[in-house]
């Protein structure tokens, strides 16, 4: 076992930016909205399940379903693309079933652990030693269950208004996210 502190801080950091917890607020706040109670504790604990397992099964599944990490990159980008777009023209283009709570689907994945987080797992594997992520991943998550937990809080401090502008913001960051993922992944499917 070799934990390495300078492996675990860049690990959280990255992992950190892609989750993007706090850019997803609004989305979270707008779930809760519609569902009326979000699983902080079962939306985190599945979330941290999927991305260990991705970390020691991801390549072998996309393999396995003949999916290249580019061709999922790619369909991760988009559905971000489609969150995002949500939120910057204030228009619903994911028309559920009303679920009746907000926890695996789609919080646990594909928002917390989405295909960006995945593909950043992947990444990570070639670079970090393994025990090293999972220290990262178990970190970002207990932050993940923490702003879940108290989202109720944090939409009283901002405010309706301050969500709306938050939400704006945030909706063109996570644009850029998806088109920068979208990007950096486009070529290797005609590679």
């Amino acid at each position: 076992m070799e934990l390495n502190f300078k492996e675990i801080i860049t690990a959280t950091m990255i992992l950190f930016a892609v989750i993007d917890i706090i850019g997803s607020i609004p989305i979270i706040i707008d779930l809760r909205q519609k569902v009326g109670h979000i699983q902080s504790e079962k939306a985190s604990i599945v979330a941290m399940l999927i991305m260990i397992l991705f970390l020691f099964l991801g390549t072998e599944i996309l393999k396995l379903i003949g999916i290249d990490v580019y061709s999922f990159a790619v369909a991760g980008a988009l559905v971000i693309l489609f969150l995002a777009l949500e939120m910057v023209l204030g228009i619903e283009l994911f028309k559920d079933d009303a679920p009746e709570t907000a926890s695996v689907v789609p919080l646990a994945f594909p928002l917390i652990a989405g295909a960006g987080t995945m593909t950043t797992i992947l990444s990570l594997k070639a670079e970090f030693h393994t025990e090293n992520i999972i220290v990262a991943i178990i970190l970002n998550m207990v932050f993940v269950y923490l702003v879940l937990k108290f989202s109720v809080k944090i939409e009283k401090f901002l405010g309706k208004g301050g969500l709306n502008v938050v939400r704006k913001i945030f909706g063109v960051i996570l644009l850029a996210i998806a088109i920068k993922l979208f990007a950096s992944n486009i070529q290797g499917l005609f590679n």
